[in-house]
């Protein structure tokens, strides 16, 4: 078993898990921490607890120290160095005519490395780039291609209903959304209804995914011929979420309204089904 503490680098970013040693450490503290890219500043987001071997990436590295006021002056240093090379890599990318958008800048916390992410449409020889931005930083360079889902949750927005972007304000990792879904929550299949601004299709989609299959494997098929407490008839409708059929019966010509509990529950067949 081992003590962690889960940091979160972004506001909508990933989860990691460190060891948080002896210091006394609470959620929302920033902290510093060793990570692949070098020294890096973080908030804790999951306080200390104690969690299995299986649930962690070993080996756990440890915190190095809770963060202070000067390790916050140094984060805002790095942001508006960060807004600086964005303007000096963009004109490098212009006068190498370039296939590539540039979508956001970053220093790691020790100005050990900079890193530029773009997008584009295929493969782009940035070898030249590369040179000139080192010339310029006199650091090391990193250049990132992104797809358009990660750009998305970089640059934020507003989505069809209204609220932020999901990606962009809690989803710390993004789910496979599959057109399926659409089609079992019984949604208009027109991407323009269906797709967030990122062009993918929705990250909600997913949200209610689980409760849609579950109740497809209560309900009966579209088509199907079953008995109701008014006699034999076919599926004609569903209301998914509320566990409501339609059914036409051929007896009386007409279709009606049932729940679930009264398809399936012998001692309510005498119910109340509506018109």
């Amino acid at each position: 078993m081992y003590d962690v503490v889960g940091v979160r680098f972004k506001k909508a970013g990933k989860i990691y898990y460190f060891d948080p040693g002896d210091f006394s450490i609470e959620k929302g503290d920033p902290v510093i921490v060793e990570t692949v890219r070098g020294i890096e500043y973080g908030h804790v987001v999951v306080g200390r607890k104690t969690v299995d071997e299986n649930d962690v990436v070993l080996p756990l590295k440890k915190v190095i120290r809770p963060a202070d006021e000067k390790d916050h002056h140094i984060v805002e240093e790095n942001k508006k160095a960060a807004q600086e090379a964005y303007h000096i890599c963009n004109e490098k990318i212009m006068d190498h005519q370039l296939e590539m958008k540039l979508v956001d800048v970053e220093y790691t916390f020790d100005r050990n490395k900079v890193i530029f992410y773009f997008t584009a449409d295929g493969r782009v020889d940035f070898r030249e780039l590369v040179k000139d931005l080192a010339a310029v930083f006199r650091t090391r360079i990193e250049l990132r291609q992104i797809g358009v889902r990660d750009e998305a949750k970089m640059l934020g927005g507003i989505g069809p209903c209204g609220r932020m972007l999901c990606c962009s304000t809690f989803l710390g990792d993004f789910e496979p959304v599959s057109i399926k879904m659409a089609k079992d929550q019984n949604l208009s299949l027109n991407p323009t209804k269906i797709s967030g601004l990122c062009g993918r299709l929705m990250c909600c989609l997913k949200y209610e995914n689980d409760e849609y299959e579950t109740a497809k494997e209560e309900l009966p098929d579209l088509g199907e011929v079953i008995k109701t407490p008014r006699g034999v008839g076919k599926v004609v409708g569903l209301n998914i979420l509320e566990r409501v059929l339609q059914v036409e019966l051929a007896e009386h010509d007409r279709v009606l309204e049932f729940t679930l509990e009264e398809i399936f529950n012998e001692g309510a067949f005498s119910s109340q089904a509506t018109e």
